[in-house]
């Protein structure tokens, strides 16, 4: 009889991590094997079978596979956007050079600031006469002839990704698909990715650009997800279910998600997020910072009552998109990335990162540059190996790298590395602060929630530069992410503009508009197999006030739309406007309310798995593993440290540093002057000797 069997895969830029769940048993199994950047696909499938091997299992035995991928991540911060083409209204085509008028703060070093290259160069930008107004209703007919000499036109020129943003298509997509029409026709290689089906919103220039960005994404995402559909037949020669994570927190059938692929660009860290937020909420902490730290990077964001805060306003490296998201800051501070002298003869450490190929100096493949985990190794925070010692390390090279680079600098070895990782903890710090004080929160009320193979090295640090009361480390940190995977619904996002003041709103006509989301909703929850009584929906709204020029989403009460529920709606945007920003304007009859977009969540739920509670046992210390010469500060040198192996660690353990940590998938140091407790969920709750914890 075949089991059941979920796996959760989280690609990386070092590692795969993978996490299966027996729905039948409960059994809980996590794992991880180098990735393979030429190829993520092969280290996927090294995944998958690592894993069945450690449960006994075969391919017949696996029910489903949720993925969460950086192709489409990777593609758009490295730059690798390939030609694109761009169709809009005539007398529009200079769109995306206008722009918006925002610049980056503090122009960096320089008093100038220079646009950086559009996503699409202006040769290859056409339009099409053609106008709808803001309802929707035509002014100039749709100029077919001239979209039929556009279409050609990129035909010759072999711009064979397109994307097409016509004014005010939210309110009417007619023109728009007519224009698909016509390029099937005409360029029937061309990959079209319309605004009215990518965002369904108003405000053009972001509407283009999220679109363009779908585009371009949309090629490789497409391959990468056909490419696993098909290999994943080689385990039981029939289809598996495989899933892949959203930014939004939630997952979509591989099928349909290669016709949304702008969903996926933060699929990594979204999932992350999400399984750090219900292992904190179950340990009983409500307002957490998580902290997932990789290979080239760490991602960052905000938890409050067991849910991930959400945007529309993100961007992935210098575009613009407006789709939900998991709000998520990155920075550049994973164990692959690089140390380096400025022209000015400074330390700076990354973003750029070594990643897997070639990797640090101690991965020995033939890495030339110095990098955190060289530093981390160097100080003994990390043993010689990783991986619980599948894949050794060369502590030489990552001395002999650190040394090179302490002599150009004029410090001692142990300076130049603890400096290294003095700066990454800052850089950490730093984004935790823009999700956090940057938004009107105290960082002090908040513990971190640590995990990744390099999110909880500098826990200790962090505590002391930003003031934490705690930081929590859950079992198999590495492995977060992988068990997020597991932890999410079915989810899909439907929006329409529908801008009117709330003394005019009409509620007749926005009950259609949810009805009509809602349809679509149910179509797409039917598709990926859920059942009628299965079908979850989730309705919110942008509101403002009249004149502002950003939106606060508030959730909309289920049934009917009347004006009760319409003034319900907006007393909920006062109080949220209020908690945002410290003031709102409820009671004052001067400023006026306005709707901007309305909004359906389609959830289909799945069975998660349950984070096992543990007996307390008798407090003591299990034995040592060994002992090992760490630095954790260059002024008072290497002192004689205990290793203790993490699963030997009972509930109720209590243990003060200097101390070192280890797993099979990451480590932990504990410094001088902390202290570290074990709760009943296995997680290691870590907090100044001198200070209170607070829960």
């Amino acid at each position: 009889m075949s089991r059941r069997i979920r796996i959760g895969i989280d690609t990386g830029g070092t590692f795969t991590d993978v996490v299966a769940f027996d729905e039948d048993s409960g059994e809980l199994v996590t794992t991880k094997t180098p990735s393979t950047p030429s190829n993520p696909a092969d280290g996927f499938l090294s995944g998958i079978d690592k894993v069945l091997g450690l449960l006994g299992a075969g391919g017949a035995d696996i029910d489903a596979v949720s993925h969460g991928t950086t192709v489409a991540t990777n593609q758009l911060l490295e730059g690798k956007v390939d030609r694109l083409g761009f169709i809009t209204n005539t007398g529009y085509e200079a769109m995306l050079e206008i722009a918006r008028q925002s610049v980056p703060d503090g122009y960096g070093n320089s008093y100038f600031w220079v646009k950086p290259d559009r996503i699409v160069s202006r040769e290859y930008v056409k339009g099409v006469e053609g106008r709808l107004d803001v309802n929707g209703e035509e002014v100039r007919p749709f100029d077919e002839d001239g979209a039929r000499t556009v279409a050609r036109w990129f035909k010759t020129q072999g711009i064979n990704t397109l994307g097409v943003c016509f004014l005010h298509a939210y309110a009417n997509p007619v023109h728009e698909e007519r224009m698909r029409a016509v390029l099937l026709e005409e360029h029937p290689d061309a990959v079209v990715s319309l605004s009215s089906e990518v965002l369904r919103e108003y405000r053009e220039y972001e509407r283009a650009m999220t679109t363009l960005v779908d585009a371009a994404v949309k090629p490789r995402l497409s391959a990468y997800v056909n490419n696993i559909k098909t290999r994943l037949t080689e385990y039981d020669d029939r289809t598996v279910p495989f899933y892949v994570m959203k930014s939004n927190g939630g997952v979509l059938s591989a099928d349909e998600v290669v016709h949304q692929p702008i969903t996926t660009v933060l699929s990594g860290p979204a999932a992350g997020a999400l399984g750090a937020a219900l292992i904190a909420k179950v340990a009983g902490f409500d307002k957490v910072l998580t902290s997932d730290g990789g290979g080239t990077s760490t991602d960052v964001s905000v938890v409050i009552d067991g849910e991930p805060t959400l945007t529309t306003e993100g961007t992935v490296g210098a575009f613009p998109s407006k789709i939900p998201m998991i709000d998520v800051v990155t920075v550049g501070a994973g164990g692959g990335s690089i140390a380096w002298l400025s022209p000015e003869g400074t330390l700076k450490v990354g973003p750029q990162s070594a990643g897997a190929d070639p990797g640090p100096l101690c991965y020995a493949k033939g890495g030339t540059e110095v990098t955190i985990t060289d530093a981390h190794v160097y100080l003994g925070r990390i043993p010689p190996h990783l991986l619980g010692g599948e894949i050794p390390l060369d502590v030489d090279a990552a001395r002999n790298g650190i040394e090179a680079l302490a002599k150009q600098l004029g410090l001692s070895p142990e300076a130049c590395a603890t400096g290294i990782l003095e700066i990454s903890a800052w850089n950490q710090a730093n984004a935790l602060r823009q999700v956090t004080v940057k938004r009107g929160l105290d960082v002090r009320d908040f513990t971190l929630t640590t995990f990744g193979g390099s999110g909880s090295l500098l826990l200790c640090r962090l505590v002391d530069v930003l003031g934490l009361p705690a930081v929590l480390v859950p079992p198999n940190p590495g492995n977060v992410s992988a068990f997020g995977l597991l932890t999410v619904d079915v989810k899909n996002d439907y929006v329409q503009t529908h801008v009117a003041l709330a003394e005019r709103l009409d509620s007749a006509a926005v009950a259609r508009i949810y009805d009509a989301l809602t349809e679509q909703a149910t179509v797409a929850l039917s598709k990926e197999g859920f059942t009628e009584d299965e079908h979850q929906f989730a309705r919110t709204a942008d509101l403002r006030y009249f004149g502002q020029a950003f939106e606060v989403r508030v959730p909309v009460p289920d049934g009917p739309i009347d004006a009760a529920v319409l003034e319900e709606v907006a007393n909920r945007f006062h109080a949220e406007h209020k908690v945002l920003y410290g003031y709102d304007f409820s009671g004052d009859d001067s400023q006026q309310v306005e709707w901007v977009n309305l909004r359906v969540s389609g959830i289909g739920p799945i069975q998660r798995p349950e984070i096992q509670r543990h007996a307390f046992g008798d407090g003591s210390l299990p034995a040592e593993k060994s002992r090992r010469s760490v630095c954790f500060d260059a002024e008072q040198g290497y002192v004689d440290t205990p290793v203790l192996w993490r699963p030997d660690l009972a509930p109720g353990t209590v243990f003060d540093g200097p101390a070192i940590i280890e797993e099979f998938g990451s480590t932990v140091p504990i410094h001088p002057g902390f202290t570290a407790r074990v709760d009943e969920f296995l997680n290691i709750i870590v907090t100044r000797i001198d200070s209170k914890e607070t829960n």
